[in-house]
């Protein structure tokens, strides 16, 4: 269980309802296959706090599709820190697609969240934001994603410590499709573990100020 005072310093009013989606994961999320019995012990450090660090690179009234949402991370906590954006929630897998549509009706979210049954590259629309964690390697996901978010929006793609080897390998796949990247390391708090979003943009954009 993650301190109190994260808690309050992360969530504020919103401590109850990540508690509750908490538990959901925690019982059912793992009952039902969506995550390993070996994560209950560490939802909020591995999933929960991970998932919001990306929240402070989302622009205010943002439209967010969350790519192979799986079990709603990061989409589900960013719609709960953020409640100015709305959150499309895009899984592929029938089982997965029931769990996400229970969940977003049980926690209220219903005002700004909603869940499509679609694999990325088959998904159709365009927003200001795509995120995605542990989908996929970047080269790959933005051959999946690219027709979501351009030309004016981008990719925030949550990544591990190889962050940067990943990246490399991506380079000629980006730039052939006039796209730049850039490594953001973030905290949801001060005192938390560092976590890296790979931000994705198109060449046209790579010079306006950072938001």
């Amino acid at each position: 269980m993650v301190g109190e005072a994260v808690l309050e310093s992360v969530f504020g009013d919103d401590r109850e309802v990540i508690t509750r989606y908490v538990d959901i994961l925690a019982s059912r999320g793992i009952d039902r296959g969506l995550l390993g019995p070996r994560e209950a012990n560490r939802l909020w450090d591995r999933h929960i706090l991970n998932s919001v660090a990306v929240a402070p690179l989302v622009s205010k009234g943002a439209s967010v599709a969350d790519i192979g949402s799986g079990a709603g991370l990061p989409g589900i906590p960013l719609a709960i820190v953020r409640p100015d954006v709305s959150v499309v929630l895009v899984e592929s897998l029938l089982r997965r697609s029931v769990f996400l549509t229970e969940v977003v009706a049980e926690l209220g979210l219903d005002d700004r969240v909603r869940v499509v049954r679609a694999r990325a590259e088959d998904l159709e629309g365009s927003f200001e934001v795509v995120t995605a964690r542990a989908v996929a390697p970047l080269s790959r996901l933005v051959g999946w994603t690219k027709h979501l978010f351009l030309p004016g929006g981008e990719l925030l793609a949550l990544k591990g410590s190889s962050v940067a080897d990943e990246v490399a390998e991506a380079q000629s796949s980006l730039l052939a499709s006039g796209l730049v990247a850039d490594v953001r390391p973030v905290r949801a708090a001060a005192n938390l573990e560092e976590t890296f979003v790979v931000r994705v943009q198109s060449v046209s954009r790579e010079t306006q100020p950072v938001r």
